[in-house]
């Protein structure tokens, strides 16, 4: 019978090379970030960065550089104390949700090497490669080129090759060195040094062990099997069952199963048309291939947001064109305006023999229903225009409004790319009556005061002379601490009217006295309607 051989494949500086794979340092950008940049073996050097995420004090930080750990920094640090230590520390938001995405893309990646793959955790992969790898020339081979391959991805990893999916983990993450291979027989020996953590335990059941003297793995295995049964019989940590460390202790030495649940791979929508001869025009190819594309779209209630459509040449070289589409589609009719003036890229030579179209990005979209007067439901004719307007300008020239996490107005919203993710929307602020149009900017103006900290009682702004006949206010707004120096000073806001019934937001910056500057200075914002 043959024995299982588990490969756990540990990615301990995932959330920072993924970083640095789409963010180098250098301003180079693009997607092979060099994974020796951040295991400090050589290579780009990153520069004290650092990525930080919310938490219940403010931001902490998530991943480190090298060079950021030599300052100081360390995961788990409050932002603004790793500051402390080093003002020219860069700090970035890190991106958990994206980190996980693209572990559950390297899972169905590592299909390669065998058939049976799954995310094990928040920064590793296991494989079952039992019997597959002799297609490699041996173990060996295929670590090494397991280690080759994901080094050009930008990722440093450690490797664990044991009959069990429990003591790959524990000798990749804790044993003494990566890639080790170990045998059945060997088994316990190898594990018995290593800490009680690489059992895969809770932090409250580590610190009982320890409490009761049991720091590695041989000392619990040392104890009794009764006595550690009665010890650990149950155990919930709100209201969540905890895995014991007698069943975790089995499962790491092969006494009690733990099967490998392999990753499903996303459905893949394409289509192929092959001809009898090599013909110079794919237009009139087009359209069939997109109504078969989207009769399988159809049948799975999903619809495209990024296509490809590729072409093959006779002499063996390919050429293909990219469109996108700003929310989910599979109308024939309309994605093939998305490819009008662009097919003409493509350089026939000799002719194409074979076209194929695959979507790459799809979404679910679930059956519409045409209105009664035989109008498209709301929102799709806007949305078909962006399309068009994307694949005519380009997705870097259509942009769409964004709301971001700040109570000063100008930084309440921004732009992003009318294609980008759509993250979760801030926690809304509190409800003010904002002007219809903000400047983008405001513009500073020349007020006559009624009282020395109420509001102007006529302003200048663009040579023209404007006399307040009603005002509303103040509305105070701090600076932000965390993001302005020392020297930031609040704003009083005030809601005006002049004679002519022109409705303005202004603002004075700075109090008389408040040590910041000099005399305060007012500004216009924006205006009502």
């Amino acid at each position: 019978m043959m024995s299982r051989r588990i490969v756990s494949i540990w990615i301990p500086h995932l959330p920072i090379e993924r970083w640095l794979r789409y963010h180098r340092p250098n301003g180079s950008g693009g997607r092979q970030a060099d994974a020796h940049a951040v295991c400090g073996k050589g290579g780009v050097e990153a520069g004290p960065i650092v990525l930080s995420r919310e938490d219940t004090h403010g931001p902490v930080i998530h991943a480190v550089t090298p060079a950021a750990r030599d300052a100081g920094a360390r995961v788990g640090v409050r932002v603004v104390d790793a500051r402390a230590l080093d003002p020219s520390l860069k700090v970035e938001e890190a991106d958990p949700a994206g980190d996980a995405a693209w572990l559950a893309r390297l899972a169905i990646w590592c299909r390669r090497w065998c058939p049976a793959s799954a995310v094990d955790g928040d920064d590793g992969l296991v494989l079952d490669t039992g019997g597959a790898d002799h297609l490699w020339g041996g173990e060996a081979a295929m670590l090494e080129d397991i280690v080759s391959r994901f080094r050009r991805l930008g990722h440093g990893v450690r490797l664990a090759v044991a009959p069990t999916h429990g003591a790959a983990w524990a000798l990749a993450r804790h044993g003494a060195q990566g890639n080790i291979r170990q045998h059945a027989e060997g088994l316990e020996k190898a594990l018995a040094p290593l800490p009680v953590t690489a059992l895969r335990l809770d932090a409250e059941t580590v610190l009982l062990l320890r409490r009761l003297g049991l720091k590695t793995i041989g000392q619990l295995a040392a104890v009794p099997r009764l006595s550690l049964a009665r010890r650990f019989r149950t155990m919930v940590s709100r209201g969540k069952p905890l895995e014991t460390p007698l069943r975790q202790l089995d499962r790491a030495l092969g006494r009690a199963p733990e099967p490998l649940v392999a990753a499903t791979p996303p459905q893949r929508f394409r289509v192929v048309r092959r001809l009898a001869e090599p013909l110079p025009d794919p237009y009139p190819h087009l359209m069939p291939l997109l109504q078969e594309l989207c009769g399988k779209l159809d049948a799975a209630d999903h619809g495209v947001r990024r296509l490809r459509f590729e072409a093959f040449r006779a002499d063996g070289d390919v050429g293909y064109v990219e469109v996108a589409t700003a929310s989910p589609v599979r109308a024939p009719e309309h994605l093939v305006r998305l490819f009008d003036e662009r097919l003409d890229r493509l350089d026939p030579l000799y002719g194409f023999d074979a076209f194929a179209m695959e979507a790459l990005w799809t979404e679910p979209l679930a059956p519409a229903q045409v209105r009664l007067d035989g109008d498209e439901a709301d929102g799709v004719a806007a949305a078909r225009l962006v399309d068009r307007l994307i694949a005519r300008l380009g997705p870097d020239a259509v942009m769409r409004p964004m709301a971001r996490e700040s109570h000063v107005p100008e930084r309440a919203e921004g732009w992003i790319g009318v294609l980008a993710p759509k993250a979760a929307p801030p926690a809304p602020p509190p409800e003010r009556e904002r002007p219809l149009r903000m400047l983008r900017h405001p513009e500073e103006i020349r007020v006559l005061y009624a009282v020395p900290e109420g509001p102007p009682a006529q302003f200048v702004w663009r040579h023209q002379t404007h006399r307040i006949a009603r005002h509303e206010g103040p509305e105070r707004i701090a600076p932000e601490w965390w993001r302005e120096k020392s020297t930031a000073r609040l704003r009083d806001y005030y809601r005006v009217e002049d004679s002519e019934g022109r409705r303005y937001w202004l603002f004075r910056e700075g109090l008389h006295g408040d040590g910041r500057g000099d005399d305060p200075r007012w500004f216009l914002h924006g205006m009502f309607a």
